[in-house]
Formats: C-alpha cells, sequence, structure tokens
C-alpha cells in the first residue's frame, strides 16, 4: 500500500519537538499556544500544504481537513485519509482503495495531530524569537528552530503564530536540498461538534476496500 509520505513525513518534522530553550521568550509563545489548544474540546481546522523546489517551482499543492476530539482524531488530504478512535488507526489510500489498520502506539509516543499544537517543541530543537509582522489584519510571531541533530534532512523550521488568537499561522520547513515545505491553517474552529462515528474507518462506505490488518 503506498504510505501516507508527504503527511507524516512532515507530522514526523512538526513532532520531532522544539527543545533545548536558547530564547524564553520564545517559549513563553509556544507554552500559550500549547494552553489554548488544550483548552478546546473539539477542533476541525482546514489546511493547505505546498511543497516547492529549490528554484521556488511548485511541486505540490494539498489542501485537508484535521479533526480532533480528546485523544480521537481525522485527517483528510487529497486522496487520503487517516482516522484514529484512540486505540486504532485505519491509514486509507483512495488510489489503491486499500487500507491499513494498525494499533495505537499504547506508550504515548505515537504521531498525532494533537501533538502538532501541544507537544512540539520538548526536545531536540533550539529556538527563537524572529520578531513580528503584520499579515492582513494580523499580527504573527515568527519562531525560528533548528535541529540540534545536523544529520536531519532539514536544516531551518520557521513557525508563524498569531499573537491574538495563540494559535498556529503556519509552518514551513527548510530541506538541506533546496525544498521547501509550507502548512498553512487557513481556519481553525476550537468549538466544533463532532460525533465519535467521525473518527472510525467504516468499509461500507468505501465500496470493494482492500483492508491490511496489521494490529
Amino acid at each position: 500500500m503506498k504510505k501516507l509520505y508527504l503527511l507524516a513525513g512532515l507530522m514526523g518534522i512538526l513532532l520531532a519537538g522544539f527543545g533545548q530553550t536558547s530564547d524564553p521568550e520564545a517559549k513563553k509563545v509556544l507554552d500559550a499556544v500549547s494552553a489554548k489548544f488544550k483548552s478546546f474540546k473539539a477542533v476541525q481546522s482546514t489546511f493547505t500544504l505546498r511543497i516547492e523546489d529549490a528554484n521556488g517551482q511548485a511541486l505540490g499543492v494539498k489542501k485537508g481537513t484535521v479533526y480532533m476530539k480528546g485523544p480521537k482524531y481525522r485527517v483528510s488530504i487529497t486522496g487520503q485519509e487517516i482516522f484514529g478512535d484512540g486505540s486504532n488507526v485505519w491509514t486509507y489510500d483512495e488510489a489503491a482503495n486499500e487500507v491499513t489498520i494498525t494499533q495505537l502506539d499504547p506508550s504515548g509516543s505515537g504521531l498525532t495531530p494533537q501533538k502538532i499544537f501541544t507537544s512540539f517543541y520538548d526536545k531536540d530543537f533550539l529556538y527563537k524569537m524572529n520578531g513580528e509582522k503584520k499579515q492582513g489584519g494580523s499580527i504573527l510571531q515568527e519562531i525560528e528552530m533548528t535541529p540540534v541533530d545536523k544529520t536531519k534532512a532539514f536544516h531551518k523550521v520557521y513557525v508563524l503564530v498569531d499573537k491574538k488568537s495563540q494559535t498556529i499561522s503556519s509552518t514551513r520547513i527548510l530541506e538541506k536540498n533546496g525544498n521547501k515545505y509550507s502548512y498553512v491553517v487557513n481556519n481553525l474552529n476550537g468549538k466544533a461538534v463532532l460525533k465519535d462515528d467521525l473518527f472510525v474507518f467504516d468499509k461500507k462506505n468505501y465500496p470493494g476496500v482492500e483492508e491490511v490488518d496489521l494490529r
């Protein structure tokens, strides 16, 4: 089955952690983002993922939606979906009409969208404030991240935080090969009303789907 390399790779970069504090002001901003997200009972957010090469040429654009409620989540991106009910994870590939089922890491160290907004600065990075800038009617605070491990495929991560809402506006990752990944949060609703069955893969809605159960 085709894996969700693009989405998982982006999440892996984000979730690697932003620690070893070098700037108390940056930590203060990130702590506020984490606290704000934890105050939401359920979240629905739309996003755009863009990829550019070293020359600034677009390599791809994907739009998607992420739903989160407690430990449950669902990510829908062009041609792909991930469902997590807190115990199991279903990874669906539309092109192959195939779903892989795995068990959520019981240690809590597995990748989940929630960690993007709460535990994304625990370790492995030095970070600093790069100041503020206006974008539309918002004031954005830019935080620059540098990985401690120099063997990483990327050398910089930039996070823009909306100063008023204390939420992430966008994330930009610069790879050593020159490629650039940008994850833009288009909308974030912290008062979403989400039913529990939204987070469970229902094969009745995917006629002919092939299941690969790895639990």
